[in-house]
């Protein structure tokens, strides 16, 4: 009767590990990682007289160009895409995400202050250039937009160049798009561009 009773306990003691195990839950599978925010394709550029080309996305900040707000974005976090038509027009889009949401609000806010004084800083650099600048107005998606107009033209060449400029955000990604040719203001899409920035910002998440 010892022995049966023995058995018995041993048997109803595994009993309960088993349901014990059984009751344990199983570890979470790990999150999948974020998609990465989307960049603009070529058809979503301002109209052209020539068919706009997308370049590669490229990882880290461009090597060269972006003269208003080099070194402001932090390599790390950051990717751009060049665009370019047959005629002398370009633009690209550039997109950091920052570590934080608190981080990507005060890179933006740097970006908007580095395209407000650009036109002063080139100025210094070079006191030959002669040139405007405007804000052009916020555009309201997601967490905002700001739109900015840079002409500039060296009176002993006889050149001209516009640059259109935006940054936007949307939570912790945050995007700036440059947009230039020769020639003067009145002759940019700013209509088309303060569009093109729309569907940026839009599209990042």
């Amino acid at each position: 009767m010892r022995t049966l009773r023995t058995a018995l306990l041993t048997a109803a003691a595994a009993g309960l590990a088993v349901t014990a195990l059984a009751q344990v839950p199983a570890a979470a599978a790990p999150a999948p990682a974020p998609a990465p925010p989307k960049f603009l394709s070529a058809g979503q550029l301002p109209a052209s007289l020539t068919p706009w080309t997308a370049g590669p996305v490229r990882q880290g900040v461009p090597a060269e160009g972006s003269v208003c707000t080099a070194g402001i974005a932090p390599a790390a976090g950051t990717r751009h895409r060049d665009f370019r038509t047959e005629l002398d027009t370009g633009a690209r889009q550039t997109i950091t995400v920052a570590a934080t949401t608190a981080r990507a609000k005060a890179l933006a806010a740097e970006l908007r202050s580095a395209l407000e004084t650009c036109l002063d800083r080139l100025k210094e650099q070079d006191p030959g250039l002669e040139g405007e600048a405007f804000y052009q107005g916020r555009v309201d998606v997601e967490e905002g937009a700001h739109v900015y107009s840079i002409d500039t033209s060296y009176p002993e060449v006889g050149s001209t160049d516009i640059g259109l400029y935006s940054v936007g955000r949307d939570g912790r990604a945050v995007t700036v798009v440059e947009w230039g040719q020769l020639g003067e203001l009145d002759g940019a899409p700013l209509e088309g561009f303060k569009k093109t920035t729309r569907t940026a910002v839009a599209k990042l998440y």
